[in-house]
């Protein structure tokens, strides 16, 4: 069930201030004009239904309809009687069913109000009616009077009509404002969580490559060293040579720290320009792996950060399988802009791989993931002992194209 609309939990508080507002004017009204009258019947009665109509819309139901109609039923009598008693009640009676109007468009939805504002508008008019009923019945005095009746059932239907619109447009945009700011938590939520999935998966990836190469260098350097420790005395040339390996592996273990290193990096470029990168890459990687690959870049439009960090993940992840898987011995990258597009091209002479085994490892998944994010295109092509050819086609922003 919902729960009752109170002060603490008013949708609208300027509503609430505004009902107040009108509330004192006709108070402070019915007031003055107490002065100036000679007959009154009940006076205190019509402040008491003031009051208790006032005291209504402190706490106004949202659950069940009964309630709701009780509800109003109940504001409609202390309307009546605050308007019809002491001879010719209160002045500004209109503007407690203007308040009524406001209050049903909190509780009801359209049909409701609707309903609201036409009995308020019928119970105006029948409240007139009861206010000059006792005028002579004189030619020029009815007139006058229907002319009088007419402007002002014409004046109230008007605003309250405004009224009714005025509150459905100021709930709506409520709603809809409430809609966005939960599709805005929403949007923030699956923001954190795609985050944190990423943030997994690349240290889950870190911590792979760690197992599988810098623990597996680091075991064999255990190795070369315990051995070289057991021939130091009985077989000294021999132990050299463990220790040279050692050494070696040392050196290799080294350089994948580094590059584990380089792959957790934030900014990648440091700073650089794309071919800068590129080029620093391909000399970490010829030292490495002892070839170079061959590579040209052409980039004659200005690219977009994003799509610079991009493509040098994938040109870093492509060169980290190459060596790790390809055995190949020839590595060609070619990297070119047009006035609306990227185009990356990397191609070795390894031993391939047949597509439908070797497409779903980390590695090209977040190749094709990082490509696709930016609404590009990835392609890749390889057979068994054909080598495999990495292409992507990235779109640059008219900003930037």
């Amino acid at each position: 069930m919902s729960r009752p609309i109170q002060i603490s939990t008013h949708p609208l508080p300027f509503l609430l201030l505004l009902e107040w507002l009108l509330l004192f004017t006709v108070a402070i009204t019915e007031a003055l004009s107490i002065h100036f009258r000679r007959f009154h019947t009940l006076p205190s009665l019509t402040l008491i239904s003031l009051v208790c109509f006032g005291l209504l819309g402190l706490r106004m139901p949202t659950g069940k309809p009964i309630h709701k109609i009780l509800y109003t039923a109940l504001e409609i009598l202390f309307i009546l009687f605050a308007g019809i008693v002491s001879g010719r009640g209160i002045r500004l009676f209109p503007f407690l069913y203007i308040i009524l109007v406001i209050r049903s468009c909190l509780i009801f939805q359209l049909p409701g109000r609707i309903i609201v504002t036409s009995l308020s508008f019928v119970l105006f008019i029948l409240t007139l009616i009861h206010r000059f009923q006792h005028v002579p019945d004189v030619p020029v005095l009815q007139e006058r009077l229907r002319f009088t009746l007419l402007s002002f059932a014409l004046s109230f239907g008007l605003s309250l009509v405004f009224v009714l619109l005025l509150m459905n447009a100021v709930l709506a945009e409520r709603k809809i404002r409430e809609k966005l700011a939960i599709a805005n938590e929403q949007l923030r939520q699956y923001a954190l969580r795609i985050e944190d999935q990423a943030t997994l998966q690349e240290r889950n990836r870190i911590a792979r490559d760690i197992h599988d190469s810098l623990g597996h260098s680091l075991t064999a350097l255990n190795l070369q060293l315990e051995t070289a420790l057991k021939l130091w005395q009985s077989n000294p040339a021999k132990a050299q040579t463990f220790l040279a390996q050692a050494k070696n592996l040392g050196s290799q273990a080294l350089r994948e720290v580094r590059q584990s290193v380089s792959a957790m990096r934030s900014d990648p470029l440091h700073g650089q320009s794309l071919e800068q990168a590129i080029t620093a890459l391909v000399t970490e990687f010829h030292h490495s792996t002892g070839f170079s690959p061959t590579y040209y870049i052409s980039l004659q439009h200005p690219i977009p950060a994003e799509v610079q960090t991009a493509v040098y993940r994938v040109v870093q992840e492509s060169l980290t399988n190459i060596w790790k898987h390809a055995a190949a011995n020839e590595v060609k990258i070619d990297i070119q802009t047009t006035v609306k597009s990227l185009h990356l091209k990397i191609q070795d002479n390894g031993r391939g791989f047949a597509l439908n085994q070797n497409t779903t490892g980390f590695g090209l998944q977040s190749m094709r993931d990082r490509i696709l994010a930016l609404k590009g295109e990835f392609q890749m092509s390889s057979t068994p002992g054909a080598g495999c050819c990495i292409t992507a086609t990235i779109p640059l922003p008219r900003l930037f194209a």
